[in-house]
């Protein structure tokens, strides 16, 4: 595949149409600058698109257009892709794990919860870049789809965190940001759950999203009840499920013909 400068992009309606509202939400989002990349196997006319953002792949067109080394760089993503595909992705890794996801829509209006004595709610701001890195390793996934802290940092109003002085204890997030709908996605600190942050987070970011005229999504593993719960008391509403795919290696086969 190439890649596609944004001047080649094609429409993102003829591609993204027929999907989940967050891969539209994630294919736009891959336009931001330093956010994520698009690939087409060429650039007049295409057949098959491939978009990646952060950890995060979609497939569409004909899978017949894509040579199965073609994928070797989406090692260890999360693909969401038409049935189609699912041969080339055999084909393509060693391993290939469904994982059942539920997607919410915000539906139902919910007041931030007041935070605890010492705790301020509030938007992130490009100041703050230093304490979203202050997060470490195993919370870096939560701005990879801005390009790292600085870049979500200094998108204004797509991010709420609750702060103990200088330090987030809680963050909300548009994780994919369209034109329609907004892809939230949250976290909080291990030692602060349970203090009702992170809702105060969410509320505050979803009331953002309503004023811009977009719609909310969440989307979470099926297995993940607490995510589930929070969705349900921030006021989203399941709307459908689907199967996204997490990549192996390449396959052996597959390593040897490009060595």
């Amino acid at each position: 595949m190439i890649e596609l400068s944004p001047s080649q992009l094609p429409r993102l309606a003829h591609w993204f149409a027929s999907g989940p509202p967050w891969a539209t939400a994630l294919a736009e989002h891959a336009l931001v600058p330093g956010a994520g990349r698009w690939w087409a196997d060429r650039a007049i006319d295409p057949r098959a698109i491939a978009v990646a953002c952060a950890d995060h792949l979609l497939l569409r067109g004909d899978p017949t257009a894509l040579a199965p080394i073609a994928l070797a760089p989406f090692t260890a993503h999360y693909v969401q892709a038409p049935a189609r595909f699912l041969p080339l992705l055999a084909n393509a890794f060693d391993r290939l794990v469904p994982w059942e996801r539920m997607v919410y829509a915000h539906h139902v209006p919910v007041p931030p919860p007041l935070p605890p004595r010492g705790t301020t709610v509030r938007r992130l701001t490009p100041k703050d870049a230093p304490a979203l890195a202050a997060l470490g390793p195993d919370q870096a996934w939560i701005h990879d789809s801005w390009g790292g802290p600085a870049g979500l940092a200094a998108a204004s109003g797509y991010a709420w965190a609750a702060f103990r002085k200088d330090e987030v204890l809680a963050l909300a997030c548009t994780y994919f940001r369209g034109s329609r709908y907004e892809d939230v996605a949250c976290l909080t600190v291990p030692e602060h759950r349970r203090q009702r942050l992170a809702l105060a987070c969410v509320t505050a970011l979803c009331q953002d999203i309503a004023l811009r005229g977009h719609t909310p999504t969440w989307n979470c593993s099926r297995d993940n009840r607490p995510s589930r719960l929070l969705a349900w008391t921030a006021g989203f509403r399941l709307e459908h499920e689907y199967v996204h795919y997490v990549t192996g290696q390449p396959a052996r086969r597959m390593t040897g013909l490009a060595a």
